[in-house]
């Protein structure tokens, strides 16, 4: 792997037959995640395909000119001309591999794969999950010097990484960007010397053996686990959700509302989230129409009033979503009045869903620790699950309240009842 800068790219890039380059930046977390991964595949696909990094930030015009607008961002290339849709952010190792693939013989791949090892790495303690919980339980571990992985199969953060502002986290005396506190602490938990595995497949999780495998080839053995793997949207089970899921459906405001300027949007929910991603969403957007189930919200009042009182919200009480058709540039959602049962469809450039969250728990199988009702993992005041050395942290605990704050407490408790048993 080589690095080169904008006056090598024609004779190294588009003269080299086939090349793979990552577009990188300094003080880029998802950066530093592709690293090792990216010099682990030029170390096995680099006699068959060449590598090379190219810095962004002082090759500007190149990257412009090639359309990479993020950091980091690989390019595949086979006689100058690029062979496969660019990939950038939080890459995970599959996707490159896929791509990789793409351009080889199936001989040249098998020769490949016949020369991967797999690797085993021992631990104290791994915890799944980089968001504040696991964060911080990572912070409290490494300053105890304690042998700690975090392992996520996004980038650290978790929702707080993609909530676009924070205003009741201690210590701020103005809101903070999520993405801006998600980076305070992800960098003070490398600091405290733990190990990061992010952006990475988590092929299988046993609690029992204490052993997770992750990209497919890693194993990792730890001596206790902390789970904090958190909550994904609840879907909604109506024809064209899947096949539209980042392709005119959205579920998050912060990440997507940006591309919706004067446009007009649905937003499905009514609870908090759904109304203050509501009221986020008119910065942007020209009309918001909020369509709701029942007859009235389930949010804090203060923004129950706001969204109400708002001149580009319109609310549809009463009515659910029935089905999404993609229409040329526009999203056509089919609504059903819930107390008539008459269809109409409602055409929009784009729909947002927040209708509440369920348990990441799908990783353990059938080997979970004992939960509640709805999938929640139950511990004690330690924040203990049933299973011996397993621990569970933050939104994915049955508990009461869910926040950044609460999360926070829970990754201390664990990290300090840890400590005390190693």
């Amino acid at each position: 792997m080589t690095e080169i800068d904008s006056t090598l790219f024609e004779e190294k890039v588009l003269q080299g037959g086939k090349v793979v380059v990552d577009f990188y930046s300094t003080e880029c977390p998802p950066c530093e995640a592709l690293a090792p991964k990216f010099e682990a595949m030029a170390g096995l696909y680099g006699d068959k395909i060449s590598f090379y990094k190219i810095f962004r930030q002082e090759n500007r015009a190149l990257a412009e000119q090639l359309g990479v607008r993020s950091s980091p961002t690989l390019l595949f290339f086979e006689n100058g001309v690029q062979t496969t849709e660019p990939i950038s952010g939080g890459i995970k190792k599959s996707d490159i591999i896929a791509r990789l693939d793409a351009m080889l013989t199936p001989d040249e791949v098998a020769s490949i794969k016949c020369r991967q090892k797999p690797l085993f790495s021992e631990y104290d303690v791994a915890i799944l999950g980089g968001g504040p919980a696991g964060l911080t339980a990572g912070i409290y571990l490494g300053q105890a010097k304690i042998n700690t992985v975090l392992i996520d199969s996004a980038l650290p953060g978790g929702y707080m990484g993609i909530t676009h502002q924070i205003s009741n986290y201690p210590g701020f005396e103005k809101p903070q960007p999520g993405f801006m506190l998600a980076h305070y602490m992800s960098e003070q938990a490398k600091q405290s010397g733990i190990d990061f595995k992010v952006a990475v497949d988590i092929t299988s999780v046993d609690l029992r053996k204490k052993e997770i495998v992750i990209d497919g080839l890693e194993t990792i053995r730890a001596k206790k686990i902390i789970i904090a793997t958190g909550t994904s949207p609840n879907p909604m089970n109506v024809p064209g959700e899947k096949e539209y899921k980042g392709k005119g459906l959205s579920y998050c405001a912060t990440c997507d509302a940006k591309y919706f300027v004067d446009k007009d949007v649905a937003v499905i929910g009514g609870g908090n989230s759904a109304v203050e991603e509501a009221l986020f969403i008119t910065r942007f957007a020209k009309k918001v129409t909020i369509i709701h189930r029942s007859e009235k919200f389930r949010a804090n009042e203060i923004a129950i009033e706001q969204a109400l009182a708002h001149p580009k919200i319109e609310v549809l009480f009463g009515h659910r979503p029935k089905g999404f058709v993609r229409k040329e540039d526009k999203m056509e959602t089919m609504i059903e009045n819930v107390k008539t049962g008459e269809t109409r469809p409602l055409l929009t450039d784009g729909v947002f869903v927040f209708i509440g969250l369920k348990p990441n728990v799908e990783v353990f199988g059938s080997h979970l620790p004992e939960s509640d009702d709805w999938g929640y993992i139950l511990t004690d005041d330690e924040m203990r699950t049933n299973l011996p050395d397993i621990y569970a942290v933050g939104d994915v605990v049955s508990k009461k309240f869910r926040q950044i704050t609460t999360a926070v407490a829970d990754g201390t408790i664990a990290a300090i009842s840890v400590s005390k048993e190693l």
